[in-house]
């Protein structure tokens, strides 16, 4: 399976498209880019793979792998990425404003049961994430 991001930066936050197949899955929001500082970036542009992960945070959710220079790089739920995201991606239903979405929890469960379903089906999960 693979995913497309699409993201349009702002000075105050990375607002993303995710799309599967040309498909619409969700919107997503992040941190600006500060050439990849930890905690206060967005990772590269690129290609990773994601993987299952659970935490007691978060519980079941999606971790981006192999980024350069960062670890922990997880999707999961907020709407606010300054006040909720140290790097991670947070899928959101509607954008609504720089780093800033709606509904993120409906999101997270919709991209989470798609992706979920690809491994359960022992297919790797490729994300590629351009402007």
């Amino acid at each position: 399976m693979v995913l497309e991001l699409s993201r349009t930066y702002f000075p105050d936050g990375t607002n993303g498209k995710l799309e599967c197949e040309g498909k619409l899955i969700c919107y997503t929001i992040e941190l600006p880019w500060k050439n990849n500082e930890t905690k206060v970036s967005c990772i590269p542009e690129g290609k990773y793979f994601i993987r299952k992960r659970y935490s007691r945070k978060f519980q079941w959710h999606l971790e981006v792998i192999d980024v350069k220079n960062r670890s922990f790089i997880l999707f999961h739920p907020a709407n606010n990425a300054l006040k909720e995201l140290n790097g991670c991606i947070a899928p959101v239903t509607k954008i609504s404003g720089a780093g800033l979405g709606l509904q993120s929890r409906k999101a997270f469960t919709k991209l989470k049961t798609i992706v979920y379903k690809a491994l359960d089906e022992k297919q790797r999960v490729l994300i590629i994430i351009k402007s």
